[in-house]
């Protein structure tokens, strides 16, 4: 496969809006990132939207950005922001408060 060297580690930072709060996105999203080997954290924000960084292969983190835009059952996704970021070598995928 190319690109799939380290080096070709992908970072996004993605903004999902629409009901994603009280719907248990943060615990699917975190989940969904465990099986594709995707690294970061997701938290919601005060405006109601919720933001995660991804990291990981350009592979991998496409989809995580594809389930994104589905997010978990009882969500309504109604936007995704995705904007490019350099990589910082996160090691884990946590839920940040």
């Amino acid at each position: 496969m190319p690109n799939s060297s380290p080096s070709s580690t992908q970072r996004v930072r993605v903004l999902i809006s629409g009901r994603v709060q009280g719907v248990g996105f943060r615990y699917s999203t975190r989940e969904a990132a465990i099986q594709r080997n995707v690294n970061g954290w997701v938290k919601n924000l005060p405006d109601g939207r919720v933001e995660a960084v991804l990291e990981g292969s350009q592979t991998d983190v496409e989809s995580m950005i594809e389930w994104c835009h589905q997010g978990p059952p009882g969500a309504v996704v109604k936007e995704v922001s995705v904007a490019e970021e350099s990589p910082e070598g996160l090691q884990n995928f946590e839920i940040s408060r």
